[in-house]
């Protein structure tokens, strides 16, 4: 326990210290300082108080246990045994889970996302699980509060998507949606399949946490950037002018569009930020298959060509391949209650990190 207090005592420093940071007479000249000493502020408060429910516990379980050996009232006695046993029963609570709170964290869990979603091999049939998958991830968005942004759309009838781009803004996005990237299966009847038969289709998912400016430089040198008219089904979504945007970042051959704006200055902005989250990841890769060159990740390969998930909808099942799930409730899944697949797996992730966690470990809150 000694390694656990020491760290605990470390992060109640920091907290207090950002406590009188916040509390100073000049700290709302910088907002922007102050918003980042907020959110470390409030990552910090939930193992603040974890910890000090440990510590009371702890005080007041030893204090019952001492009254029991000097109580010689019998009744005294035994309600000292049950407070102890009460006591110790909260501080092993409080203690598990102080070591989940203490586990090293992905540093990217509180980035805003960008998730691209294509549809893949099935024809139009992919195109429509493409939309399904879009609309699931817009209503999981709106139940956690977070804000969507689409960026880029290339429709493909009905309502499918060949492709579509867009960015997730909140508390937490990446946390929870870094593992649907991946391969999704659908299995199920087409409408325009007269015999009943059963079709396969696939979407692959892609998400990346969003790249701050200063942690990517993009010199304008490196970039190819082209404008056209925008495309589309037709009506008052095409553009008559030319706003579209297309970079094409020379030195890695990667290739950003973006036509959701009717200003070509917006949507190149836009482009950017997809840039930027790319290039992030792929340094990010770099790094990590360094550090996993002899073990695998905490949830899955990370291979992103991975079957992850299959959506059955005969049976109205999901089943998340990674760690072996099968849910039965495809229908609230797809209404946005992905909560019930997301946890298992960071659950799962956790599970992980306690195993492969080192006892000098950094901190990380």
């Amino acid at each position: 326990m000694a390694g656990i207090e020491t760290r605990l005592r470390a992060l109640e420093e920091r907290y207090e210290e950002l406590s009188a940071q916040l509390s100073a007479p000049d700290a709302y000249e910088d907002l922007d300082r102050v918003q980042r000493l907020s959110q470390e502020q409030a990552r910090l408060r939930e193992v603040v108080e974890v910890g000090r429910t440990w510590r009371a516990a702890q005080t007041a379980a030893r204090e019952a246990e001492e009254m029991t050996h000097g109580e010689s009232d019998e009744e005294m006695r035994a309600l000292a045994e049950e407070e102890a046993a009460s006591q110790r029963a909260v501080e092993e609570e409080a203690h598990a889970k102080l070591r989940l709170l203490l586990l090293p964290t992905d540093p990217n869990d509180d980035r805003d996302v960008v998730v691209e979603i294509r549809a893949g091999t099935g024809g139009d049939e992919a195109a429509l699980f493409a939309g399904d998958l879009f609309r699931m991830y817009l209503r999981y968005a709106e139940r956690r509060h977070w804000r969507v942004e689409v960026l880029d759309q290339n429709e493909s009838g009905g309502h499918g998507f060949k492709e579509v781009v867009f960015e997730v803004h909140g508390h937490g996005a990446y946390s929870r949606l870094k593992f649907e990237s991946g391969v999704h299966r659908v299995q199920r009847v087409p409408e325009t399949e007269s015999q009943g038969r059963i079709h396969t289709s696939a979407a692959s998912v892609v998400v990346l946490p969003e790249a701050d400016d200063v942690e990517v430089e993009v010199d304008e040198k490196d970039l190819k950037i082209d404008v056209y008219r925008s495309t589309g089904p037709g009506g008052q979504s095409v553009n008559t002018t030319d706003s579209a945007v297309r970079i094409t970042h020379l030195p890695t051959g990667l290739v950003v569009t973006c036509q959701d704006e009717k200003s070509q200055h917006k949507n190149k902005a836009k482009a950017l930020r997809v840039l930027r989250a790319r290039l992030f990841d792929l340094a990010q890769a770099e790094r990590q298959a360094e550090l996993t060159a002899t073990r695998r990740s905490y949830v899955g390969s990370g291979d992103r060509s991975e079957k992850i998930r299959t959506y059955n909808y005969p049976q109205s099942r999901i089943t998340d391949h990674r760690i072996g799930l099968t849910v039965y409730q495809l229908d609230k899944v797809l209404q946005g209650d992905l909560d019930m697949v997301v946890e298992p797996l960071m659950q799962e992730e956790q599970a992980r990190r306690m195993l492969d966690e080192e006892p000098t470990a950094p901190v990380r809150a």
